[in-house]
């Protein structure tokens, strides 16, 4: 590992975080549909703050036989056959996604990707199943470590409502922009790179003797 503080693989234990946002048909990620995914990676700027890098957005199709809760399609907005959409099928979205994320990966001289999210065990058991029906053998993902920002936000800005932890950030939210995974994901990652940047402005990063 290189002793530059400013790299990724150095700062997270060679983990590439990659800030995710799912919105479902529902609770279940083994039998409801996946209908759009978001992923934000991020980098170092030239003055060694986190910041947003590339962008993947993908509105996805119901995988065959998928259940699809009348409750969470009223609460996300999403009309799952709509053609405006402009989705594409789980196997193809989720193929992009991970090609993406280990090119992204590899450029950051990391070793495995781990999932940043808000309350980030359901986005990762929704990616993992996905990646499951998907058959995909080559996952960037580790496939239980998380970094929750529901859990930092907590610590740091005593917030656990993204909507509220992002306020109490200085982030404007628009909260009819919400459930979109896009901006959710987009958000979030605001978020995150607020608490590990004004982590290190205190002091706290890197750690010194």
């Amino acid at each position: 590992m290189s002793n530059t503080p400013n790299l990724l693989v150095d700062r997270f234990r060679g983990y590439f975080p990659v800030i995710i946002d799912v919105e479902t048909a529902g609770f279940n990620a083994h039998t409801d549909a996946l209908l759009e995914l978001a992923a934000v990676t991020v980098k170092f700027d030239e003055n060694g703050l986190l910041c947003a890098d590339e962008t993947f957005h993908f509105h996805i199709n119901p995988f065959e036989g998928a259940n699809l809760e009348p409750a969470a399609l009223e609460f996300n907005g999403i009309d799952p056959h709509c053609a405006l959409r402009g989705a594409i099928d789980e196997s193809e979205a989720m193929k992009a996604l991970c090609k993406g994320i280990r090119k992204a990966q590899k450029n950051a001289d990391c070793q495995r990707s781990v999932i940043v999210a808000h309350n980030a065990t359901f986005d990762q058991s929704f990616v993992n199943a996905a990646i499951e029906r998907c058959n995909i053998k080559r996952t960037p993902f580790h496939p239980f470590v998380s970094f929750d920002t529901t859990s930092l936000a907590a610590l740091t800005l005593g917030q656990t409502v993204l909507v509220k932890a992002c306020r109490a950030a200085g982030i404007a939210f628009d909260q009819s922009e919400a459930h979109s995974a896009l901006y959710d994901a987009q958000r979030t990652t605001e978020l995150f790179c607020y608490m590990v940047n004004r982590y290190k402005a205190l002091g706290g990063w890197p750690i010194t003797e």
